[in-house]
């Protein structure tokens, strides 16, 4: 049996240059936000508490509660609306093809009856309202000519509801069904967001060309707008309004928050301003926000969500962040009495998770930093290594690669491991040699006459064996800083993938490109566990339990399996659809406990018996 006990979330997915939408439930204290596949329901208070939702086919855009916050309604890439409950079993109530391109943005109506999308209509229709139960259409939506990024229903009646986009331009809709009324060109780039008040008396527009203008919400007619004065410098992305309606929280490319007092008459004036860079980092953009009940938070570009306080706006209350990308590697490390794990995803960002609570800290970057590929921990130091072909070495408790200790490998590293009872001793497996290192510094580096894909050394590193493009296994002795090859081992049908040691050494697990697993017996170098055939796509990592009894192996068909060394294979304990879009890191907590990381850009934690 296998069962999951925690999810390390993704961050909401971001884009230079465009914001995010991110939506809340004050019943629950809950936001719900996208990335990939995935729909994220995470707790605000809690935010160890994680749901996903992965049922779309493409990428989701934007999700939002429903009124009651019993329903989400999503939509992704392909202009597809999904309405799910969010209970155990997320029951599909409605699905529609609403739009010919990428949704945008989409609200519910207040009564929970209706729901309007906007999005990319690929030259045709750009938003559309529908009961969400039928997919009625309830009005005509003319009078934009590019993309429409943002949308909102008036949350009191007489209904209304209000668009704007590319085309610069703010509509104004009345009904049902829904007319076009009025059109607003006060804006001189894109209009990123609008939203009405909680009272339905006024409604903002923010754009690009760093403005937001009030508008009227029964009439559409312009009021007033934010004032210059400490304005953003930069362009704004998106907007909140407070629960009381009497303040907008906004964020911006100048890479702060700030929030406004908004009068009776519609103007907006600044009352304070948060700042999110020293560095002034890209990263640092802020690009989401919502004011949601005594919570006001924010997203930056880089997937960083930040609590803020408006007694102390020098610094964000709390700071949590994850990964954003595929995650390409993880490794276990104990740091006094606690657990911690290591995560490094495809755009270089490595993570600290501590088990049990979650996120704990991201390594900071110094420079451009190519990701961590293979990771593993040695000693007190954690090891990567990564695709600009260098080998590092990090103080653990880590906090920067600033602090590391830099080798040039010279080609680019195809595995990592280290022999566990001799620390200091690594193998590096490049394209055709395989570098032996010792205290961080290259000792051997022997060329070999096949493409080496994989390597591993035995605990005491007395001993190594290393996998190769033509589906061999080579086993080397290892004597001070020489390699000798010795036996050669013959099964798999193609490319090795992963290969690795048992803690106590007895026992050597494989993995190949042909979806195939084997279990070899170090001592007579025969198949001890067989027929270990259950992905249906390539194995990108096996790993081992520390007590050696099981071993794990992972796959791009995003399937775990797990396999006690002493029963045949059949008795697998397989964990399906472990991450969306596939699987591709694996390491055991302890004998009962794997962890793993995907393509869905999240870790997760497994008991298994």
């Amino acid at each position: 049996m296998a069962q999951l006990v925690g999810t390390y979330a993704t961050v909401p997915g971001t884009e230079r240059g465009r914001g995010i939408l991110v939506s809340g439930d004050p019943k629950s204290g809950s936001i719900v936000y996208c990335n990939g596949r995935s729909v994220i329901i995470r707790s605000l208070k809690d935010p160890s508490k994680v749901e996903v939702y992965g049922e779309h086919g493409y990428a989701v855009t934007v999700a939002r509660f429903s009124p009651n916050g019993e329903w989400i309604a999503s939509g992704d890439v392909s202009g597809t609306v999904r309405v799910w409950a969010r209970n155990e079993d997320r029951t599909l109530r409605f699905e529609i093809r609403a739009l010919s391109g990428s949704v945008d943005d989409l609200d519910w109506s207040p009564d929970g009856q209706r729901i309007v999308v906007c999005g990319d209509g690929k030259g045709s229709t750009f938003v559309k309202a529908f009961l969400w139960d039928s997919g009625s259409t309830v009005g005509e939506f003319d009078g934009h000519s590019k993309r429409v990024l943002s949308c909102a229903f008036k949350p009191t009646r007489p209904f209304r509801i209000v668009t704007c986009g590319e085309d610069f331009l703010v509509n104004f809709y009345e009904g049902p069904p829904f007319r076009f009324k009025a059109s607003n060109r006060g804006h001189s780039n894109f209009v990123n967001c609008i939203r009405f008040s909680p009272d339905g008396s006024k409604f903002l527009s923010v754009g690009s060309d760093k403005n937001g203008f009030l508008f009227n919400g029964k009439t559409g007619e312009k009021i007033g707008e934010l004032s210059s004065e400490n304005g953003h410098s930069g362009s704004i992305y998106a907007a909140s309004w407070s629960p009381n309606g009497k303040q907008v929280l906004t964020v911006s490319a100048d890479k702060t928050a700030k929030i406004w007092d908004i009068s009776e008459e519609g103007s907006g004036k600044v009352y304070t301003t948060f700042s999110f860079s020293d560095v002034g980092g890209t990263e640092d953009m802020q690009v989401g926000c919502l004011w949601m009940g005594d919570y006001l938070i924010t997203i930056s570009l880089g997937g960083v969500i930040s609590y803020l306080s408006v007694s102390d706006p020098s610094t964000p209350l709390r700071s949590i962040s994850g990964h954003l990308r595929s995650i390409t590697a993880l490794t276990v490390a104990k740091e006094g009495d606690t657990t911690m794990l290591y995560s490094s995803s495809f755009d270089g960002v490595v993570i600290k998770w501590k088990v049990g609570s979650g996120y704990h800290g991201r390594l900071q970057k110094n420079g451009a930093q190519n990701p961590a590929a293979f990771m593993t921990v040695q000693g007190s130091d954690l090891i990567t290594t990564g695709l600009d072909n260098k080998f590092r070495r990090v103080p653990l408790p880590g906090d920067a690669y600033t602090e590391a200790e830099t080798v040039d490998l010279g080609l680019l590293p195809r595995d990592l491991d280290v022999a566990s009872k001799c620390p200091e001793l690594a193998i590096v497996p490049v394209e055709k040699s395989v570098i032996l290192l010792r205290q961080g510094a290259i000792v051997s580096s022997i060329d070999v006459d096949y493409s080496a894909t994989a390597a591993a050394l035995s605990p005491h590193g007395e001993e190594a064996v290393v996998g190769g493009q033509n589906g061999k296994l080579y086993v080397y002795s290892v004597k001070g800083d020489t390699l000798t090859q010795g036996v050669v081992l013959e099964k798999h049908r193609g490319e090795i993938s992963s290969v690795r040691y048992s803690p106590d050494g007895t026992m050597i697990a494989s993995g190949d490109l042909n979806r195939e697993a084997v279990v070899w017996d170090r001592i007579t170098w025969e198949v001890k566990v067989k027929n270990m055939l259950y992905h249906t796509a390539r194995v990108n990592a096996v790993a081992w339990s520390p007590d050696s009894s099981k071993v794990a192996t992972t796959s791009v068909d995003g399937c775990i399996y797990v396999y006690d060394v002493t029963k045949p294979a059949s008795a697998r304990t397989a964990i399906r659809n472990a991450h969306l879009g596939g699987a591709s890191a694996l390491v055991f907590v302890d004998s009962g406990t794997l962890a793993s990381g995907g393509d869905d850009a999240c870790v997760r934690l497994w008991t298994v018996v």
